[in-house]
C-alpha cells in the first residue's frame, strides 16, 4: 500500500484545513528551518475535532512554534474556552501574531513566551486538555508538572511519541531526544493512573486519559 497516495485520499476527504492555515502552512515551509514541525492539515482536524468533542474550558499547549495546531484547537473550543500556550522561541513571535492577529478565534488565546518548566507552575488553572509537543527531552518533565493541573478525566495528547521509528532501535548515548522519547513512552505505559493508547498518526500521537 503506497502510504503517502493513502493520505493523499484522506487529505481529500476531510474537512479542509482553511485559508489562513494554509497560508500559515506554505510560509513555514518557505521561510522556517524546520517546517515539518508543525501539526499540519490532517493532525490539525483531528486536534480541532478533539476539541469538539470534549468541548474544554481550559487548554495548555506546550510548543507553539508556528501557531498551526494552536489555531485548529481555537477552532474547536467553545466560546467560552481558552488556550494557554507557551514557546521558548521569542524569535517565533512575529510568525505566530502575524497568523494569530487573523484568526477569528484570537481572543481564545493567550501566548506565553519563555520556559514551559518556569511558566506552567504560574499558571493558576485547571485543564482539560493538555498538548505537549516541545523539547522531546524534557517530556517526562512536562508530563509530572502537569499532571496535577489536568481535571479528572481529562486528557493529555503527547506529539511525536513514535520519533520517526527511532523508539524501534538501540539509541546513541548521546541522542537524548531519542532517550526522553523512550524514557517518557515507558513512563506513561507503567503509570496506574491513566489510561493511554498511542495513535500511528504522522510520528505517532499518545492519548493519555486521567482516571
Amino acid at each position: 500500500m503506497n502510504q503517502e497516495a493513502v493520505e493523499d485520499y484522506i487529505l481529500a476527504h476531510i474537512d479542509e484545513e482553511g485559508e489562513l492555515l494554509s497560508t500559515l502552512c506554505r510560509d513555514a515551509n518557505v521561510n522556517l528551518l524546520r517546517p515539518r514541525m508543525l501539526s499540519g492539515h490532517l493532525q490539525g482536524r483531528i486536534l480541532k475535532m478533539f476539541c469538539r468533542m470534549l468541548a474544554p474550558r481550559r487548554i495548555l499547549e506546550i510548543g507553539t512554534y508556528t501557531g498551526y495546531a494552536t489555531l485548529c484547537m481555537a477552532e474547536g473550543l467553545p466560546d467560552n474556552g481558552l488556550i494557554h500556550t507557551i514557546e521558548i522561541n521569542d524569535e517565533m513571535e512575529d510568525f505566530i501574531q502575524k497568523y494569530l492577529s487573523r484568526s477569528p478565534d484570537k481572543e481564545k488565546v493567550k501566548v506565553h513566551f519563555g520556559d514551559a518548566m518556569e511558566i506552567i507552575p504560574t499558571l493558576d488553572e485547571t485543564f482539560d486538555l493538555i498538548f505537549i509537543d516541545a523539547d522531546k527531552r524534557l517530556y517526562s518533565d512536562y508530563y509530572d508538572l502537569v499532571f496535577p493541573k489536568v481535571r479528572k478525566g481529562g486528557l493529555i495528547l503527547a506529539d511525536n511519541t513514535l520519533w520517526d521509528g527511532k523508539v524501534l532501535e538501540k539509541p546513541a548515548v548521546s541522542d537524548k531526544q531519542t532517550i526522553g522519547i523512550l524514557e517518557f513512552n515507558d513512563k506513561i505505559k507503567n503509570d496506574p493512573r491513566v489510561e493511554k493508547v498511542i495513535l500511528p498518526l504522522r510520528d505517532g500521537l499518545t492519548m493519555i486519559r486521567i482516571k
